[in-house]
Parts: C-alpha cells; sequence; structure tokens
C-alpha cells in the first residue's frame, strides 16, 4: 500500500483527476496493481449432481412479448457469477464476476474478475471476450468513465485506470472512498449508475451500517449510512447520502425527466426518490436511528407482488400467484428509454423478481401529484428453476442485455453457490442489429449534438464525456453556447433538460441564468432549477429569496417537493420564513410524504427556536402542527415553556387537539419533573371541554402529569356512564399507567358494564388482585368471544 500526494493531470495521455487540494497536498490511498494472468478455477460448493440445465435448454424456457427475440449473448465458461455489467463509450459490455461471494458473506480471496465482451457481427452474441483483471476481491457493481472503471469492493470504492484504452490496468487501484462494511454480507453496498447531475450514485443494504468517508478521513467527519442510496462527485470528490430507508435497494434508474426511482425487497419494491427523504423501512427494524423522523415515507408503487394484502388498498390482488408478479424480492432497475421497443415500454421500469423468475414491469405515473408505480404485465418469465437474474441494460442499438446469474437460492443461498454458471441474453425488438460506435473519439460538436438523440444511451454517455473534458481544462465555450441555444429552442421538456443537465455537468451554468429558470412555465425546468441551485453548498440569500416565492406560490406538488427537499441545505435559521409559506400552501391539499419532507428539513430549528415554531404552527398542516409539539415536549424544559403557553390559550379547536396529541406523543419520552411547573395546571381545564376530540387528548394528557387531584377528576370521568365512551376509555388507559389504589375496585365495577368490559379486562392485566381474578373467571360465561379472548389475555398474565 503506497500513500502519494499528487497524481499527474495529462488528458492527452487520457484521463487524469484534477484532484481537490486541501493546504496543497491529498492523500490518496493506493492498492496493489490490478492485473490479469493469475490461474484459477472456480469451486462449487452445491450439492454433487445440482446443476442448471444446459444454456441452449435454459434459453428455450425464456417467455417474451411477441416481436421481441431472446439470444444467448455468452455463458459458461465464458462468464460466471455475473453480478454487475455497465457499457463502455464504444457499445461494449463490462462484467463484473463474482467469486467471492459465498452464499452469505464473501470471502478474501482475489479472485473476482471484470471481463470485456462485444458483439462484433450484430447476431446478438458476444464472440469478443477480453479479461480486464482478475484479482479483485467483494465486488458488487461498477461503471465506466474517466478514463477507466468504478468498482465497489468494499471496504472500497475503487478507480481502475485505463488511460490507453487498452483494456489493461494502467497500474494501482485508487481508493476514492473506504468504510465500507464487511459485515453486511449480502446487503453491502452495491451497484453504480451516473446521474443526470453528474454524480455516481449507488446502493447499500440494512444488514450491516458503513462509515464511509475519503481515506483519512476521522470517524466524526464520516457518513454513516445503511439502507441508503448515496453519490460520489467524480471532480469535487464530495460524498454524500441521497436517502436513506426501505431495506435493501438493488437497482436505481432515472426517467426522462432525471426523476429516480429505486427497486428494493421485502417491503413494497418501487420508491420514488428524493434528496434527504426517510423511507419506510423492514418492519423488523423500521424504527429510524433518528428519533424525532416521526414518519418515514411511503413508497410508489401501489401494488405488490406477491400474495398478501400488504400493499393497502390499491394491492394488486388477483386470484393466483402468477398474476402477482411473482415474489417479493427485486434486483436491479431499468427504465427503459432507448428508442427502439414499442412505445408502450418507453419509460416502463423494468426489475428482476428473483423468486418469481421474471423480470415485472411497472408504468410510471403522475398527474398533478406524487408519482405511482402502477402494475403492468410481466415482461419476461422463466420456466428455468435456476434463473436468476441480476443486471440490465439498453445499448446503443436500444436493444437488452440481461445477465441470470444461474444458482439455486434467492436472497439467502445456504444449499451452496454454483460459481461455474452464469448467462447472459439479448433482448431485442426484432433481429439483433450490429451498431458500431466510439464516443470516445467523437468531437465535443458531435456530444453536443447527441443530446438530441432518441435514445437515451447516447444522450448518458455524451454527456458523461463533455463531463469529462471539462474537468480535464477543454475549452467549451462554444459547446455551452450550443447547450444554451438548444435549450432556448427546444419545444420538448425533456430536450431542454438534457441541455440544462449538460451544461450543469460540464461547468457551464450561469448562477443568474439559472435563477431565472426557476421560474419557468415547465414544472420540471423549475424543479431542477432548484435542485442545482442548491446542489454544490448552502444556499445564499439570493437562492433563500427564491425558494420563499417557490414556497408561497407554487402549485406543482413536483416543485413543492422540490423546495422541501433543498429546504435542508438552507443554513440553520434561516428555514422558517420558507416552510412557513410552503405549509400555507399545502393545508389546503395536504400530501404525507410532502408533509414528511418538509419535516426533516424544519425538525432541527423546532429546539432551536421555540418560540418562532409555536408562532408558524398556526399555518401548518396538522401532520405538522403534532411534530412540533412532539418535539418540544421531547426537548422538555425551557423549550417547552412556549408550547405549554400556547394550550393555555389556545382557542382553535382543531390546532389545540394537535397540540395536545403532539404533547402525548412525545411523552414516553420524556422525565415529566422536567416539563414546566405549570403543565398540569394549564392542561386542567381542557378536561371539561365540550368538544370529545379535546377532552379526550386532555385527559391522556393530564394522566400522564397530573397529581393526585388530576387523578381523582380523571376518575371521576371514568366513572361517568354521561361522559364519551371514547373519554372513559382514554381515562382508563391513563390510570392504568399510573395504577392508583382504587383501580382494582373500579375495573371490577367496569367489567359488569358493557361497553367497558374489554377496556377493562385489557388495563386489568396491570392488577395484581385476586378479587379481580375471581369477577372474570364468574362472568366469563357471559363474555362475548372477543371479550373473552380479552379475559384470557389477563389471566394468563398473572
Amino acid at each position: 500500500m503506497v500513500v502519494i500526494n499528487r497524481i499527474g493531470d495529462d488528458f492527452r495521455n487520457g484521463w487524469g483527476f484534477r484532484w481537490l487540494t486541501v493546504g496543497g497536498l491529498l492523500a490518496v490511498t493506493l492498492l496493489p496493481p490490478a492485473f490479469c494472468g493469475q490461474q484459477f478455477t472456480p469451486r462449487n460448493t452445491q450439492a454433487a449432481g445440482e446443476a442448471p440445465l444446459a444454456p441452449a435448454e435454459a434459453l428455450k424456457r425464456l417467455r417474451v412479448p411477441p416481436g421481441f427475440q431472446i439470444t444467448l449473448a455468452a455463458a459458461e465458461p465464458a462468464v460466471q457469477q455475473p453480478i454487475a455489467i455497465a457499457f463502455d463509450d464504444r457499445g461494449r459490455l463490462w462484467v463484473a464476476e463474482s467469486y467471492s461471494y459465498d452464499g452469505s458473506t464473501f470471502t478474501d480471496q482475489r479472485h473476482d474478475r471484470i471481463l470485456v465482451f462485444e458483439d462484433t457481427t450484430g447476431d446478438g452474441a458476444l464472440d469478443q471476450r477480453h479479461v480486464f483483471c482478475d484479482d479483485l476481491t467483494h465486488v458488487t457493481g461498477l461503471q465506466i468513465g474517466f478514463g477507466g472503471v468504478w468498482v465497489t469492493s468494499p471496504p472500497h470504492l475503487l478507480f481502475i485506470a485505463d488511460r490507453n484504452r487498452d483494456d489493461t490496468p494502467d497500474g494501482e487501484s485508487v481508493v476514492h472512498l473506504d468504510g465500507w462494511s464487511l459485515q453486511a454480507e449480502h446487503n453491502s453496498v452495491n451497484g453504480l449508475t451516473w446521474g443526470p447531475d453528474g454524480w455516481l450514485y449507488g446502493r447499500h443494504g440494512i444488514k450491516r451500517p458503513s462509515l464511509v468517508g475519503r481515506p483519512g478521513t476521522p470517524a466524526e467527519q464520516r457518513v454513516l449510512l445503511s439502507c441508503a442510496i448515496w453519490r460520489y462527485h467524480p471532480v469535487r470528490h464530495v460524498f454524500e447520502l441521497v436517502a436513506d430507508g426501505t431495506i435493501n435497494p438493488w437497482g436505481l434508474d432515472f426517467d426522462d425527466h432525471g426523476q429516480a426511482f429505486l427497486t428494493t425487497n421485502v417491503v413494497d419494491h418501487l420508491w420514488h426518490l428524493v434528496p434527504g427523504a426517510h423511507y419506510q423501512r423492514w418492519q423488523d427494524r423500521k424504527v429510524h436511528p433518528d428519533p424525532h423522523v416521526y414518519e418515514t415515507m411511503s413508497a410508489t408503487s401501489d401494488h405488490v407482488h406477491w400474495a398478501t394484502g400488504l400493499g393497502g388498498a390499491g394491492a394488486h390482488q388477483r386470484h393466483g400467484p402468477q398474476s402477482f408478479g411473482g415474489g417479493h424480492a427485486h434486483c436491479d432497475a431499468m427504465i427503459y428509454l432507448g428508442g427502439h421497443w414499442p412505445d408502450e415500454y418507453h419509460g416502463s421500469l423494468f426489475t428482476s423478481n428473483i423468486h418469481g423468475r421474471r423480470i415485472n414491469r411497472d408504468r410510471i405515473v403522475r398527474g398533478t401529484g406524487a408519482y405511482r408505480g402502477v402494475h403492468a404485465a410481466d415482461f419476461l418469465t422463466a420456466d428455468d428453476p435456476w434463473f436468476r437474474a441480476v443486471s440490465m441494460e439498453y445499448g446503443p442499438d436500444g436493444d437488452v442485455y440481461l445477465t441470470d446469474w444461474s444458482d439455486q437460492g434467492e436472497c439467502h443461498d445456504r444449499d451452496g453457490v454454483h460459481r461455474t454458471s452464469g448467462r447472459i441474453y439479448k433482448i431485442s425488438w426484432g433481429a439483433p442489429r450490429h451498431v458500431a460506435v466510439d464516443l470516445f473519439n467523437a468531437s465535443t460538436a458531435e456530444l453536443v449534438k447527441l443530446q438530441t438523440h432518441g435514445n437515451e444511451w447516447y444522450v448518458r454517455h455524451a454527456r458523461r464525456l463533455l463531463q469529462e473534458r471539462a474537468a480535464a481544462g477543454e475549452d467549451l465555450s462554444l459547446a455551452h453556447a450550443e447547450l444554451r441555444r438548444m435549450f432556448q429552442t427546444t419545444t420538448e421538456v425533456v430536450g431542454k433538460l438534457r441541455a440544462l443537465w449538460a451544461l450543469d455537468s460540464s461547468g457551464g451554468l450561469d448562477r443568474r441564468w439559472l435563477i431565472q429558470q426557476a421560474a419557468h412555465s415547465n414544472e420540471h425546468i423549475r424543479s431542477w432549477a432548484l435542485r442545482l441551485l442548491v446542489d454544490d453548498g448552502p444556499p445564499d440569500a439570493v437562492t433563500r429569496n427564491v425558494l420563499a416565492r417557490l414556497a408561497g406560490g407554487e402549485q406543482s406538488w413536483l416543485v413543492q417537493m422540490t423546495v422541501a427537499s433543498a429546504l435542508r441545505r438552507v443554513p440553520p435559521g434561516n428555514r422558517w420564513r420558507i416552510a412557513v409559506r410552503l405549509g400555507e400552501v399545502i393545508r389546503g391539499t395536504p400530501d404525507a410524504n410532502l408533509e414528511r419532507m418538509l419535516w426533516y428539513a424544519i425538525e432541527p430549528e423546532v429546539a432551536a427556536d421555540p418560540e418562532r415554531a409555536m408562532q408558524a404552527v398556526t399555518l401548518q398542516t396538522p401532520r405538522i402542527r403534532n411534530w412540533v409539539a412532539r418535539r418540544l415536549t421531547v426537548e422538555s424544559g425551557t423549550a417547552a415553556m412556549p408550547l405549554v403557553a400556547r394550550l393555555r390559550a389556545e382557542t382553535d379547536v382543531g390546532l389545540l387537539v394537535d397540540l395536545l396529541e403532539g404533547f402525548n406523543a412525545g411523552l414516553p419520552s420524556v422525565d415529566v419533573t422536567g416539563l414546566p411547573a405549570e403543565t398540569s395546571q394549564v392542561l386542567e381545564p381542557w378536561l371539561a371541554h365540550q368538544e370529545s376530540r379535546v377532552q379526550v387528548a386532555a385527559v391522556k394528557a393530564v394522566a400522564a402529569v397530573g397529581g393526585d387531584g388530576s387523578l381523582q377528576r380523571i376518575r371521576a370521568l371514568l366513572l361517568d356512564a354521561q361522559v364519551d365512551i371514547e373519554t372513559r376509555r382514554a381515562a382508563l388507559e391513563g390510570l392504568a399507567l399510573r395504577r392508583p389504589p382504587t383501580l382494582s375496585g373500579d375495573l371490577q365495577q367496569l367489567i359488569q358494564q358493557e361497553t367497558m368490559i374489554r377496556p377493562a379486562l385489557r388495563a386489568g392485566k396491570v392488577v395484581a388482585d385476586a378479587g379481580l381474578v375471581k369477577l372474570v373467571l364468574a362472568r366469563y360465561p357471559v363474555f362475548t368471544p372477543q371479550q373473552r379472548v380479552a379475559a384470557v389475555d389477563l389471566l394468563i398474565s398473572r
């Protein structure tokens, strides 16, 4: 292992990094050279006699819609254990092989390989093959760009340079990031893809968190993440968490408006990626590490791919397992924008359903509100028990390569690993075609023109090459002028966005011009202008004014969500003006995910300035009102004083209920003795309120914080048969928590009142009283079935 201070930067000989330096120096960790030539024979640990179908037979078992053709592009022994693929600028397919995967975790043996395949005849078969390197380990993803190969190889994100493009590593592998967990097993960092913003995006599973940073970064400056989407800038060398949640995100792609969607498993399978979001997590680990993330964001898919009602009222609930889509595990995501397949597939998201041995397809739709993933007919099915599709990409011909891991087992391969199998299929509309391409040698003007191409493959590769040339110091002034002209003259929003992204990633944006686009008539332009304005650091005063203007008058859900997302980048102390305006606008048509995003941005401000927080709640949605009160309750002490003062004087019933319920939600996390001394006195008058919602919330609050006198007043409500039943039940729950001496006798009385039997039986579990047990046994014969269940629960709790 070697440490150096600087790497040369001579683009004439291929790509060199223009390093971001601190104090004139940059320490870069280099690993030993990644060269090929080692002799290695993979060893199967699958039971003897268990083997996949022959490749030709497996091909016959695949089914796709009429008009499509599947070709066996490559198979063992030419390719084995294909875990990731990526196209280079010549349209060749790079394949990562993972021999170190051991069924659940990884070994430290360094035999993982990167191969380069090419179809030179256009018949769909990958007839040329080259081993780029074969001494890697823990490989889980790769991507091509900036003169080499980016590889996720825990604990590292590596860059293997090939500046002269001879398909041989130039030397040492550069470690750009380290700290990826080695204990995450099969839930590790994985997958790499370039975003329209010029950042390299990746994924991470839930098994174990990672503590990530540049080599040499102190622990306190690193980023802690799990079950997350992250990104890394290849020129500025900035790493950041984009969003967290779900469980194991194994797929990510961008639509033609630059909106990202990720796929995952166990939980709902499709999610719209919003920077700064916290998504719902796996049920067993659903509590977010940040205790003040009171609600996590829900999924985009309106259905599930397995036979359960977990998808809610809109779940895809047909009869028979085939119609559901196969199962809960999904791998990779491809939004088809290749321009060659029939129009019905344009913009569809394709993902591999591991258990179902098929390729699911979702249509991503949106009206005036949020995106929604709608179930479409499965695109491919495989009558092959070993079929395990892992990766898919469309190429310069608009057709798709699909890899098949070809093994038994699904998410947890406990029966051994069959390392000597693997297939690559080509799925083409009609017959396969040969498309000769080498964008690396295209002129800058040609790369600009490719931003109008009908196949997004060309658009993305050309945009990245423009970014590379700008970073290498090439004068792109003419290219930038043409991109600005393209933005102004094209009438299609997708064309404008492509020009905008190319300008941004290649350093051609003028900030004043970008601010003007934040007022554009199209919501996608406004949204992206705002994203780019806050992308490189905390917004200045001018940008904050733009945010405030959009927050106060914007009717587009997409732009509102972008404002909420951008708000988290605004320096502390400057967020309330924007948040209040946005809260007032969305209050009439609340969207739960939008409210959650707004909360994530303002939560730090609530505890920092409680007075301002309480001033702002009037114009916020009920959810946010509740969370503000909850946050101040948890903070306790002087921070809770503005809340208590507001509870004393509030006359708006809806707002009062929201604040009381938020107060109650915060109580389990706080020592009530730390609340302001007058809290109980302030709350008690609301016990007599005529509105039952206020009375119920007040009963719960007073029961938690009140003294003996307060408990007597609550007991009176409990025993008064004329009081609203919900208030009485709330009183019983509160008294059960406090366990006053009178509770046992009261329960014996309530067990004989029909409307209070079940609540009393549930509360009775906290009372050790033989008389209560005797009464329950005596009345058991007259209990209803539901009441008997509660009675049994009480009796077995003794």
